[in-house]
């Protein structure tokens, strides 16, 4: 048994990541959360999280993978993963223990809030190293199948859990960078910050694309792997979508967004409120003769007569 763990920010990516294919997932386990629907799921821990907006990445998301072949029975499994998070020090806390049926192995997903139910933060320091040394001590209490021979089975093993942490890796920062970008190549000078290489494939021998995949290191997937909403046809979708958004937002509209977003209250110079009422003004023709003084229409009344006693 061997432990990866991934500190994230967006508890909906990790909750759909995990428990969204009912076919290879089955929660085990859950604490402070609902654990039937995962959109239900993520808001819970996500309330929990508001308790301390400040700790922007308090996703714990830690993945145990056991020996290829190796049965465990899902109260055993449960009973680890607790022991797990207790061994973590994160207690106090929300979590979910799900586990994923693979062809060739089972290994377990747990998520746990690293704000605990308190508001306060729980420390992560050097938590990927504690995680593993954490997996061995129960690997051996438990006695499991240890991952310490240089054998095939365990270079399967060692692969099989990066894998599945960097496909996780790969689909958080998508998620978070997809919004903010305009074009398949502002997401991939993105992506390249968080060290993941976007590859192109095209139609033959020409610039036509036709296909995108996603490697970090050594492991490479293709879009639909990471997500079937992220095949290079989706991402393209989705791309034209945010922009036709941003085409039909007034600048208004824009302001008033970003003044949200940065906490702050709107504040429009006076010339600028006079110019968009004015502007308002000619966008409602009727509205305006209407708006008129009432000795203005009289005069305006006036010189038409007149205009007609000359005719």
């Amino acid at each position: 048994m061997i432990s990866k763990v991934v500190i994230g920010k967006t508890f909906y990516g990790a909750c759909r990541y995990i428990c969204m294919d009912k076919k290879r997932a089955v929660v085990l386990e859950a604490e402070g959360v609902r654990d039937y629907d995962y959109k239900l799921m993520a808001k819970d821990f996500e309330l929990q999280q508001s308790m301390r907006p400040s700790l922007t990445k308090a996703v714990f998301h830690g993945i145990i993978s056991f020996y290829p072949g190796e049965k465990v029975e899902d109260k055993m499994m449960a009973k680890i993963a607790r022991e797990y998070l207790a061994e973590m020090k994160i207690t106090d806390t929300q979590f979910a223990i799900v586990k994923h049926i693979d062809k060739n192995h089972s290994h377990l997903h747990i998520l746990a809030n690293l704000v605990n139910n308190n508001g306060e933060a729980i420390k992560d320091n050097w938590i990927g190293l504690r995680g593993k040394k954490i997996a061995q001590k129960l690997t051996k209490k438990y006695g499991l199948k240890e991952a310490i021979s240089k054998n095939l089975a365990l270079t399967n093993l060692e692969s099989l859990n990066e894998k599945e942490a960097n496909r996780y890796i790969i689909y958080q920062a998508i998620l978070e960078k997809l919004p903010l970008s305009r074009s398949i190549d502002e997401l991939k000078e993105k992506l390249a910050k968080e060290n993941i290489e976007t590859l192109y494939k095209y139609k033959g021998q020409t610039n036509e694309l036709q296909g995108i995949s996603f490697k970090i290191g050594e492991f490479k997937y293709k879009g639909s792997e990471i997500d079937r909403k992220f095949s290079l046809n989706n991402l393209q979708k989705i791309l034209l979508q945010q922009q036709s958004a941003r085409l039909i937002k007034s600048p208004v509209d824009s302001f008033y967004s970003k003044s949200i977003s940065q906490n702050k209250q709107p504040k429009i110079n006076k010339q600028v409120s006079k110019e968009m009422h004015i502007l308002n003004e000619m966008m409602k023709p009727d509205q305006r003769d209407q708006s008129m003084p009432s000795e203005w229409r009289l005069q305006k009344k006036r010189k038409k007569k007149s205009k007609r006693m000359h005719l």
